[in-house]
């Protein structure tokens, strides 16, 4: 595998490679942008009126405390609402996503992800223009939400696939640590866009962001490059001799720590040829199951995503409820908490890169997640300083588990040496793993609507549960690095002690 700048290299394919990695990072920087108006909005929905002055032309009664609030989010169950709005998206993306790697695989991207911006951004606005329509039946918005929810699962298996085919296994982590930001990115553009129509006509608040997400798939229509090859260059070398060799050992090693290969590199470019490459066959749904690490890593990306999802949907509300602010300050001040998750992400690419343990990596963080949120609930508040620096700690940490595993995680899995170098079960095994993810991220924002009636205490003690279990659930894998890693140190010393007495 080549060093540096890839020595010999033609320059125009360094800059195909960079121009998809920047391209795949503005598409999943849409999907994210448009889920995060709800967020924001839903501190308008329903306020506490008295504190507001009654336009002159207002037709409601004196005494009615709800006149500011949209119906039918005037009642006292408004919180239980705002969660079914929230589950009816996240429950038919959770769904939609074990379908869509399986049709990822089979369609082509371009087509797949274009299709799928352009009906996102139509029922992103969709859900603004109940505001303009004057529409206040919850059906409409729980109606828009699940298809929304649908149509979205085509952005992480396509965008993570596409990647895949450009990129080698070297610095994965890093790499993938810092395009991951996107996420974040697209929270903080979704809240500030939205912060900005909040308190007036919050339907511009989803229609801004469904045309921009719109316009993003008519531009990947346009530009997106599948697969080297389409530029008559050679796909990256995902596996080196030597990284089979090394395996050999143990099969059961998993896609982390001692499933990656130093070696192997992301260094090892997409070089040109006129050859045509043969497509491989798609794996089977119990296929990609199979591929050790999948399950572990998927159960562990449920609870992990509860946490991480709770936080996006409900912060902003909290931050409200507890601190005080207006909607648009509160909107403003969740960002941090994604502002965190981009350090969060990349840190965790780079050290699990360096220390060749994706599982250890993510576990210390989330062992260190439980006593931060224990803390973010009881002093977060107490003082504007305390609550931005601890905004960024929780995202840093609730974030990078999620983040590497969703990209790092499932690219090394979906290109395990156990595949024989079958690159096409990426997008099924990124799906399985960020679908089981979401079934996770859809009951959380559902037990926070339940639960955060009874105080917002008991919905930090859920999450600090979910936290643990999803700790716990890496175990094994975490033992199986520590295990290599002292088989690696015994070698080292060998090897080391066989050169001192020849």
């Amino acid at each position: 595998s080549g060093e540096g700048q890839w020595p010999g290299m033609p320059a125009f394919s360094c800059r195909f490679r960079g121009f998809i990695l920047l391209l795949t990072f503005f598409i999943y920087t849409c999907y994210h942008m448009s889920r995060k108006p709800i967020s924001v909005v839903k501190s308008r929905l329903h306020q506490n009126c008295s504190e507001l002055i009654k336009p002159i032309n207002d037709s409601h009664s004196l005494n009615d405390t709800t006149w500011c609030d949209w119906a039918p989010f005037d009642k006292n169950n408004y919180k239980e609402l705002l969660g079914a709005v929230d589950n009816a998206f996240l429950v038919a993306y959770a769904i939609g996503m074990f379908i869509s790697g399986i049709f990822g695989e089979r369609l082509p991207l371009r087509y797949y992800l274009s299709a799928g911006m352009l009906l996102s951004g139509l029922f992103t606005s969709l859900f603004g223009l109940g505001y303009f329509w004057n529409i206040h039946m919850l059906w409409y918005f729980v109606l828009i939400q699940i298809c929304n929810g649908l149509v979205q699962t085509t952005g992480w298996p396509s965008v993570v696939t596409c990647v895949g085919n450009w990129f080698g296994k070297g610095k994965r982590g890093l790499i993938m640590g810092i395009w991951n930001s996107h996420t974040s990115v697209g929270n903080i553009l979704g809240s500030l866009i939205a912060g900005i129509w909040v308190n007036e006509q919050w339907g511009l608040s989803f229609v801004v962001p469904g045309i921009i997400t719109a316009a993003m798939g008519v531009i990947t229509f346009l530009f997106l490059i599948e697969y080297p090859e389409d530029v008559d260059c050679t796909p990256p070398q995902h596996h080196t001799s030597d990284g089979l060799e090394e395996n050999q050992h143990n099969p059961e090693d998993l896609g982390s720590g001692p499933y990656t290969n130093k070696e192997s590199s992301l260094e090892t470019p997409a070089r040109c040829s006129k050859e045509p490459s043969a497509q491989p066959a798609a794996i089977s749904f119990l296929g990609a199951l199979r591929i050790p690490g999948v399950v572990e890593f998927s159960l562990c990306l449920l609870f992990a995503k509860l946490v991480s999802y709770t936080f996006l949907y409900w912060l902003p509300l909290y931050i409200f409820n507890v601190a005080h602010f207006n909607a648009k300050q509160a909107g403003d001040l969740s960002t941090l908490f994604d502002v965190g998750g981009i350090m969060g992400g990349i840190m965790a690419g780079l050290i699990s890169d360096y220390t060749n343990g994706r599982a250890t990596t993510c576990c210390i963080m989330l062992i260190l997640a439980a006593p931060m949120m224990f803390l973010y609930n009881f002093i977060g508040q107490s003082g504007i300083i305390n609550s931005i620096v601890m905004l960024i700690i929780c995202g840093a940490l609730v974030n990078g588990p999620y983040a590497l595993i969703t990209t790092a995680v499932s690219a090394d899995l979906g290109t395990h040496q156990s595949l024989k170098g079958n690159a096409k079960a990426l997008s099924t095994v990124t799906a399985i793993i960020d679908g089981t993810g979401s079934i996770g991220a859809a009951l959380g924002p559902l037990l926070a609507g339940l639960i955060s009636p009874t105080g917002w205490n008991n919905v930090f003690y859920m999450l600090i549960s979910a936290d643990i279990l999803a700790c716990l659930l890496l175990c094994r894998l975490v033992y199986k690095e520590i295990l290599a890693w002292k088989s690696s140190l015994g070698r080292d010393r060998g090897s080391s002690l066989a050169l001192t007495h020849p």
